[in-house]
């Protein structure tokens, strides 16, 4: 689930060549890992963005390297080390800088603030670079200032502390990621997978994305946010769920459900349905409702040439006005603008 401003636009190589760190051409991932990082965090990147193909040539699309505050070997939280073969220099000619959790305390997560050597290293980010945490690696881009009035996320078990370490963040600990334009957070570890994803999605449309979750084995998007993971007390012996009715209502999102139809589905009444809905997806039934059917319609925009109107209703939005209105308010852009930015020649 994504809140800000959600920008919609294709990713744009940086100029030059790197100065060997990387080769040019496509859009320039460096990967910051500090000792303490935790391995599954630090392979997201390289896994997501490394997969990502041109639906057309097969070629990719990203060109990923790890980095760190020195070349050489970088200490993971688990009982190896990691050698990384660029230094900082590799963060100045990134069009994007992930930033994976790390263990190591010291004073970013004690005192918010950077060490010499971290600021000096951030000081070589380029103006306009794309910045994204994952985890708890949120603590160091809120450290350089660079959360201060914005919103953003982290692992829900550090949300307080972090709200507390840097008050002047709007905190939002239930969501999975928050996107801010040109400042990405994730929640806590798998959440990665969805923020990489969602990237993906922003900078090369819908199937690239669909194409990499697929071979990665995740779903392309996950409902809700994390305020599903928080532990809460047992739900009581034999308590149904809501799955049931989900899966009905994606076979009908063409039709115009109502909330009443959907508890009938599990044999509830509709306040049960609706606080279990909201306990198990982390969303009301009608926000994740027009949430499966802005997904559809980026399906149809991208692969096909039928009209607005037409999408929309197949998608269930009624008329190409609530459509619009709705890829709008969650994409930032209109159904057009989409369509000629993500669409192909290869439309069937």
């Amino acid at each position: 689930m994504a809140v800000g401003n959600g920008e919609t636009a294709r990713a744009h190589p940086g100029a030059g060549t790197g100065d060997g760190v990387f080769s040019g051409g496509r859009h320039k991932v460096a990967v910051f890992a500090l000792d303490g990082v935790i391995p599954f965090e630090l392979g997201i990147p390289a896994r997501i963005f490394g997969g990502a193909r041109h639906r057309v040539d097969g070629s990719d699309l990203y060109e990923v390297v790890t980095c760190s505050l020195a070349a050489g070997a970088v200490q993971t939280n688990a009982d190896f080390s990691i050698l990384v073969a660029h230094g900082p220099e590799a963060l100045a000619h990134a069009d994007t800088v992930v930033v994976p959790a790390s263990y190591e305390s010291g004073p970013v997560q004690t005192e918010g603030r950077l060490t010499p050597e971290l600021a000096s290293a951030l000081a070589m980010v380029r103006s306009g670079t794309r910045m994204v945490s994952i985890c708890t690696g949120s603590y160091l881009l809120a450290a350089a200032g660079l959360l201060d009035g914005r919103p953003a996320t982290t692992h829900w078990s550090s949300a307080d502390h972090f709200q507390q370490l840097f008050p002047h963040v709007k905190v939002n600990p239930d969501v999975l990621y928050v996107d801010d334009g040109d400042v990405l957070t994730s929640a806590g570890v798998a959440a990665g997978i969805d923020l990489c994803l969602h990237m993906v999605r922003r900078d090369f449309g819908s199937a690239v994305a669909n194409a990499v979750a697929r071979r990665t084995v995740v779903p392309p998007h996950r409902d809700g946010g994390q305020a599903q993971f928080v532990q809460r007390p047992l739900p009581e012996p034999g308590a149904a769920g809501t799955g049931k009715a989900r899966a009905w209502a994606l076979e009908r999102l063409h039709e115009p459900l109502t909330l009443r139809q959907l508890a009938a589905q599990e044999a509830m009444s509709v306040r049960t349905f609706t606080r279990r809905f909201r306990e198990e997806v982390g969303l009301s039934p009608g926000q994740w409702l027009v949430q499966q059917r802005v997904e559809r319609a980026r399906h149809f925009l991208e692969s096909t040439d039928l009209s607005v109107d037409q999408i929309a209703r197949k998608c269930g939005f009624g008329t190409g006005t609530s459509m619009r209105q709705h890829l709008h308010a969650t994409l930032g852009v209109s159904p057009s603008a989409y369509r000629r930015t993500f669409q192909t020649g290869a439309v069937h």
